[in-house]
Formats: structure tokens, sequence, C-alpha cells
């Protein structure tokens, strides 16, 4: 049972983590046709910038400014280089994106060496907030995804509910239409992009003090981003945050059953065969936690190639 609530717990905080970078990436990618390989590397830039400025103007101050300078990172390579390709189509832009991953891995590694940064939690938040079976789960874990929460909430309201989100929403699919409006369309564009890569860097300026901020940070949780994205449905927030817990929760609990296919096939008499054969049926979910995102992928675009909650045409 305690295994149960727990990794319940943990998966649905990791889930609204991916969320909270998923998001932007959906803002972008969906809506904007950008495929942005360099997203995840917004997450991370968040987290140095943070660490940084967290030794200098306090933890709070920091996770708040990292942010807005991670955004303001994302409005120059949007209007500086992304906007001289665009119009050259996809390749392109998958090109940049892609070397400015790699730029920006390097130049952290040149700044910061190639190994962990200590970014920690401050002492005064160090606590439990609330306890389950004599465990003590940690408040600072709740507070990421109460955040991932309330953005998810404010970026609803403000797609939904607002002037700006219909202008957005419009110069999606009538870019012409809303330009005869008088709506400066390239300049809705490189908002999307800076709050998508706000977004990213609010995440790693807040996860990053609980989990290990490393130049590695990008690639390891890029691919999952991706994957979110696509399994959601392009453009769909609520289909990312759908995907996120999806993901988080089967990861959650694949990372920490200790059971091979072959013991699942023992409740319904299927264990010694399965067993005799070997191979994949004998290894532990445990071993194999890192491909269930793309295992969740491929079954649902053989079911639903427009993703959970994606528009089907």
């Amino acid at each position: 049972m305690d295994f149960v609530l727990f990794s319940t717990l943990n998966g649905i905080i990791y889930g609204l983590l991916l969320f909270m970078v998923s998001a932007g990436l959906t803002l972008i990618f969906g809506m904007m046709g950008i495929v942005n390989f360099a997203h995840a590397s917004f997450y991370m830039l968040g987290a140095y910038i943070a660490y940084s400025l967290a030794k200098l103007i306090g933890f709070w101050p920091a996770i708040l400014l990292a942010p807005l300078l991670v955004g303001l990172i994302g409005v120059a390579i949007e209007r500086g280089m992304l906007r001289r390709v665009h119009k050259h189509g996809h390749a392109h832009e998958l090109l940049l994106t892609f070397g400015l991953a790699y730029v920006f891995e390097e130049t952290v590694k040149m700044l910061y060496g190639n190994y962990a940064v200590p970014y920690s939690i401050p002492a005064d938040l160090r606590f439990p907030a609330f306890t389950l079976s004599g465990a003590d789960y940690p408040f600072y874990r709740v507070f990421i995804g109460l955040t991932a929460l309330v953005m998810f909430a404010l970026l609803f309201w403000l797609l939904r509910r607002t002037r700006v989100g219909i202008i957005v929403r419009a110069a999606v699919r009538r870019p012409e239409m809303v330009g005869a409006l008088g709506h400066d369309v390239p300049k809705v564009f490189m908002g999307v992009f800076g709050i998508g890569a706000w977004l990213a860097g609010l995440a790693g300026a807040i996860s990053g003090a609980f989990f290990t901020t490393s130049p590695n940070m990008a690639l390891e949780l890029g691919i999952i981003v991706f994957v979110v994205v696509v399994v959601g449905g392009l453009g769909s927030l609520e289909g990312a945050l759908v995907a996120s817990l999806l993901i988080g929760l089967l990861t959650s609990f694949a990372a920490g059953a200790d059971v091979a296919l072959a013991d699942l096939g023992g409740l319904v008499g299927l264990g010694p065969a399965m067993k005799a054969i070997g191979g994949i049926f004998t290894v532990k979910l445990a071993t194999i936690a890192a491909s269930v995102p793309i295992l969740v992928m491929l079954v649902v675009l053989l079911l639903r190639p427009s993703g959970l909650m994606g528009d089907k045409t």
C-alpha cells in the first residue's frame, strides 16, 4: 500500500513538472509550427541562471527573475534567428534549434564545468508537507506540483478567456486576416515563443533546486517533453497535462516495481512459460522505466495518431 501511495504522489509531481516544460513547447510547436529542439535547453538555463542569482539576491527573487531572463533569451532567438529561417521550412528550424541546443550545453560546461552544481533547496523550505505511513513527504515536491497547476490555470484563462488568447489562436490559423485587422503577427509569434521559453525556465529554476542541476539535464528531459506533446496532441494544453500525468504515473510505478513480465504473467498462469522463454519476459520493469514514455507514444500513435486530445483534422 505504501508503494502505491508514494508512487502515485511522485508520479503526479513528476508529471506536473513535465507539464511545466511541455506547456511551452505545446505553444511553440503546436501553435507556431516551430520544431524547437532547443526547448529543453531553456529548462537547463533556468536552473543555472537561478543557481547563479540565488547566491547574489536570494532564492525567491532568483526563481522569479531567472525565468524572465530565459524568456528574453527566447525572444532574442525568435527575433534574430528563427524569424530569418522560418520561411525556409521546418528543416532549417530543426537544424538551427538543434545547433542552439549544443551551443547552450557547451556554454554551460565552459562556465560551470561538466558536473552538477550545488543548487539546493533553502533550509527554511526543507520540511514535510504531511506524513504518510510514518514517512514524511517533502513540502517542496508539493510546491512544484502546485506551481504547475497554477501555470495551467493561467495559460488556460489567457488563451481561452482573453482577447490576447483570441488573437494568438487566430494568428495561427489565419495570419493574413489578423494582420489585415491591424495586429502585428510577427510580434504575436515572438511573444508566444518568449512565453514558452519563460515556462521552461520557470520549471528549471524551481525543479533544479530539488533534482540535479547538470549540463545533461536538457538531454535527459528533452526527448520526454517531445513525447508528451505528441501524446497529448499538438497545440492542446489539456492534452499536454493529461499526457504528462499519464507518463509521470507510469514511469513512477515502473521505476519502483521490482517485478518482471513473467511475474505478472503468473497471475494468469503463464509465468512458467514466460520464464522458460526468458529474454524480455524476465527483465525487471525498473530497468526499462526510462523506455515507458516511448512505449506510451507508440501505443497512442497506433490507436490515435492525432494524440489523446489533438485535432483530428
